[in-house]
């Protein structure tokens, strides 16, 4: 068992990434091992507007969960201490959206290959982009379309294969080695 960090990010930390890389997992993950706070910008979207993310998007569309979505995540990294966030999928993709994730957090865009999201999302009917006849084809579509615009995170780290505990050890790593955070926490 690794020993928890003895001290927390100056920064918040935000997790980015296709829907099914496991950006809730590891990020509630990553705030314990840390000692900071945790939030999901799609539970705040929900808390906020008392709907799910899927009814939001069937009745309001695409581009105003969109927004409510940047206000929720401006507000998050802008007001109080430094927390880890989970993004929803979408999120870096418009630029006023990651400009102010990248000016205000250290980005960590969670990559894993089109098979291995699949597995993990094809069990659940919750994902909006993916309630079309072919969501297998509709993923490799997103994936060719957010994975050049995920690349301009701060940093990049493998979530294909192995435990979660061992994803949270990659991303403490990428986190020491970029100095987000001191070398010897994790």
């Amino acid at each position: 068992m690794t020993p928890k960090a003895a001290a927390q990010s100056a920064q918040s930390i935000a997790l980015v990434g296709m829907m099914g890389v496991g950006k809730t997992t590891i990020g509630r993950r990553l705030a314990k091992r840390l000692g900071m706070p945790f939030y999901d910008s799609d539970e705040e979207i929900e808390k906020a507007s008392g709907r799910t993310v899927k009814g939001y998007f069937r009745d309001h569309g695409q581009e105003a969960f969109r927004e409510g979505e940047r206000k929720v995540i401006s507000r998050l990294l802008t007001e109080g201490s430094p927390i880890i966030l989970a993004t929803g999928g979408g999120a870096f993709i418009p630029d006023e959206t990651r400009e102010i994730l990248n000016a205000h957090a250290a980005t960590i865009w969670l990559k894993a290959e089109h098979h291995v999201i699949f597995k993990r999302v094809r069990r659940k009917n919750t994902r909006p982009l993916l309630d079309v006849p072919n969501p297998s084809k509709r993923l490799q579509e997103l994936i060719d379309e957010r994975y050049p615009i995920y690349a301009q995170a701060h940093i990049t780290v493998d979530s294909n294969v192995g435990p979660h505990k061992t994803t949270v050890q990659r991303v403490i790593k990428a986190l020491e080695d970029t100095g987000v955070i001191a070398c010897g926490t994790s």
